[in-house]
């Protein structure tokens, strides 16, 4: 079906980044925004724009019935939810289908399947990818718990079936923790996610974040556009992404790549997705799939020069996919900075006005972000206000110019995160890529103490 106006069930910078790409595609935009995002710069130049509610997420941007009416009323042909809130709610794609708008996403049965950690295992492995040891599925009983713990051996980790962010996740040393340590995980998914589900795996000691962006056209067709490195986390959350990884050999990219495309076409899966394993030793094991677009999306379209917005757009629009894998091509190297409102090291928010903002720019910098000098930052939402992805031509000379571009960004009125980066660049093992999830977290409470 054809597509001529899109509603956009997102706000800040992705909402921007669509916007963006249907208008270079000849399609309308439609913004939908809560009162507090009145002034957001997708909001003001969007074709259309509707207020959904409140600043209160759940009364506007995760208020089905208001944006589907918003939809209709503006006659949008389609919705793209970007990523957070509904981007992977199957209830709302099927509901969006309902109505006879476009849903640019997966197939909700897709989204549902790997929404549910369990079951995102258990068709992980029937499609062959390699998985971390441990329990099939759901473990709820004491005794089932401590035979597969002792089978797969200690450490292990108890992880919340539905959710993620850290939360219903608990690390087991020994055997005389595991029953108390499963009550913990359990109340703190229920509570997080109304679902008090958990399941047990392997602990690995200090791997690395590794990801591949997978691509279907929903048809059978499937190809991979090489992995990102995201293991600079602090409590799980992403702070810094490159791509390629500094780890990974041509030989296991195009390995693993061509698993997670053979999974792809095995599953008819249609638009974008990202596979995520844990890597250590050589070894990659599945952790979970990603049924949307990821915040660090735009390091893969820097060395691969495809626009994965775009992308999306024609596949939800019913067609095939406009490249084969066997013209992708891994061209140089990205890293994206994810700047935040918060202080760069007590990490707590920062809202308020932004007095004065100079983006970052020169050859291959690009800013992805909906500042401007005058707009207030909302305490409402996710501190994400910015995204600084740098290209080049080798992994040391992407790095000089993102030094130089965070040199150059500046934000006055609040404080942000830039300080942190511009601190993770001059460390060592940084520089040599020679770094683990667990690094970061490390390196914080050693610069604290």
């Amino acid at each position: 079906m054809p597509i001529s106006r899109i509603l956009i069930a997102n706000r800040g910078e992705i909402a921007l980044r669509i916007h963006r790409a249907a208008h270079e595609m000849g399609i309308e935009t439609v913004a939908v925004h809560s009162t507090a995002d009145a002034d957001a710069m997708h909001v003001r130049l969007a074709d259309h724009a509707v207020c959904i509610g409140p600043p209160a997420a759940g009364e506007s941007y995760l208020n089905v019935a208001n944006i589907i009416s918003a939809a209709e009323i503006t006659q949008a042909d389609a919705i793209h939810p970007g990523y957070g809130f509904l981007s992977e709610n199957a209830k709302f794609a099927e509901i969006v289908e309902a109505h006879d708008i476009a849903w640019i996403g997966p197939k909700p049965e897709h989204i549902r399947t790997m929404g549910d950690k369990v079951e995102a295992k258990r068709t992980a492995g029937a499609l062959g990818l390699p998985l971390v040891p441990g329990s099939d599925g759901a473990v709820s009983d004491f005794d089932e718990a401590r035979s597969i713990a002792a089978e797969i051996g200690y450490p292990v980790i108890i992880k919340a079936a539905s959710g993620g962010g850290g939360r219903g996740m608990k690390v087991c040393e020994s055997e005389d923790q595991l029953e108390t340590l499963m009550q913990q995980a359990g109340s703190e998914a229920k509570a997080a996610f109304g679902d008090a589900t958990v399941y047990i795996e392997k602990y690995l000691g200090n791997p690395r974040h590794i990801e591949f962006q997978v691509f279907g056209d929903g048809n059978g067709n499937a190809i991979h556009l090489g992995e990102r490195d995201c293991s600079l986390q602090r409590r799980h959350q992403k702070v810094l992404e490159e791509a390629p990884s500094p780890v990974i050999s041509d030989e296991d990219r195009m390995r693993m790549g061509e698993t997670c495309a053979k999974a792809m076409r095995d599953m008819a899966y249609r638009g974008a997705g990202t596979i995520e394993f844990l890597w250590e030793n050589g070894e990659f094991y599945f952790i979970e799939m990603n049924t949307r677009l990821q915040v660090e999306h735009p390091v893969t379209e820097a060395i691969t020069g495809v626009d994965l917005v775009r992308e999306q757009i024609r596949i939800a629009a019913g067609k095939e996919l406009s490249l084969t894998q066997d013209e992708i091509e891994f061209k140089g190297h990205a890293i994206e900075c994810r700047i935040n409102a918060e202080d760069p090291w007590t990490f707590a928010p920062s809202p308020g006005k932004v007095t004065y903002y100079h983006a970052a720019g020169g050859m291959h910098v690009r800013v992805d972000s909906g500042l401007y000098a005058g707009y207030s930052i909302p305490p409402y939402y996710d501190s994400m206000i910015a995204k600084l992805i740098v290209y080049g031509r080798t992994r040391e000379g992407c790095m000089m110019r993102l030094k130089r571009a965070l040199e150059e960004m500046v934000i006055e009125g609040v404080k942000t995160s830039v300080p942190l980066h511009q601190a993770l660049l001059e460390q060592d093992d940084v520089k040599s890529g020679d770094y683990s999830i667990k690094w970061l977290e490390d390196w914080l409470k050693t610069r604290a103490s």
